[in-house]
């Protein structure tokens, strides 16, 4: 069975914010307007002014709502792209092994290139989170089909497991019982890049034969995929936090697909380890 390890979410962080908040050319602040110049000493200038009647404006701005409208379209295009990698997964008739499809590996070199582009391009997640969606989409949906090969139904029990998580998250956050302190997202963001550092070293060192990731269905391994999917769920808190934050500060407008790209890595990622923890309950 290929291995894979959904990406953690490092999107939405503090460097992310300021960047959210950084105002174009066109978007002045409360500042003088651009292109006037300073006095001379000795001279003076009449107050600036308008009329009464003209507003100051910044353009369109951020808004939640336009950040979960990105969300659920980035959502579907992801679904339809997970049906048709789902279809190329066909089983063997030799040992009950599978044909992966070659092109996975390609879709997911193309998915971690859209992830790298917008971490340092936010302003191009309009553009790259429909590609990442579908390249992302593909592979989730043939590891999917692999799983329920071997595991029948329990595709279905963890996407309703990762909307159930999802929706309690939400209601955790919206009624304050879950707030996102300076504290708390320090600890998640922290552990969230720990897990990172430690899957590439794992990775690393498992060209040399080590596997330093707990496998199997031991209490250990178990207990891992537990610590691994809370941490997931966690970083769904700091993607509300994200969106509050940024349409309360008068975001960009595009901010919202990066807003909505960050919500759909979480999501892949939580999936991804809610299945496998599924498997191994399934092995005891």
């Amino acid at each position: 069975m290929p291995y894979y390890r959904g990406m953690a979410n490092p999107l939405l962080n503090e460097k992310a914010f300021s960047k959210a908040v950084e105002k174009s050319p066109d978007q002045a602040g409360w500042g003088a307007p651009s292109g006037r110049t300073a006095a001379a000493p000795g001279t003076w200038n009449p107050p600036i002014t308008d009329g009464p009647s003209t507003p100051m404006t910044s353009g369109a701005t951020m808004t939640a709502n336009g950040a979960m409208s990105a969300t659920m379209l980035l959502m579907a295009l992801l679904i339809a792209s997970a049906t048709y990698g789902w279809t190329t997964v066909q089983p063997l008739e030799v040992g009950g092994a599978v044909a992966f499809p070659s092109w996975a590996m390609a879709a997911m070199l193309v998915g971690l290139g859209c992830a790298f582009g917008v971490m340092f391009k936010p302003t191009l997640a309009r553009f790259l989170a429909p590609v990442y969606a579908l390249a992302q989409g593909a592979v989730v949906g043939a590891i999917s089909k692999v799983f329920n090969l071997q595991y029948p139904g329990i595709v279905l029990q963890a996407v309703g497991a990762t909307i159930g998580v999802f929706v309690v998250m939400l209601v955790l956050y919206r009624t304050g019982v879950l707030r996102v302190t300076d504290k708390f997202r320090r600890i998640i963001i922290g552990a969230t890049l720990g897990l990172m550092v430690f899957y590439l070293f794992s990775f690393v060192a498992g060209f040399f034969g080590a596997n330093l990731i707990p496998s199997g269905s031991s209490a250990m391994s178990i207990g891992f995929s537990v610590l691994v999917a809370g941490l997931a769920a966690m970083n769904l808190a700091l993607d509300f936090d994200f969106i509050d934050k940024a349409e309360a500060a008068g975001a960009p407008k595009h901010m919202e697909w990066f807003a909505a790209f960050g919500i759909m890595v979480t999501l892949v990622w939580l999936y991804m380890e809610i299945l496998r923890l599924l498997s191994k309950l399934r092995d005891r």
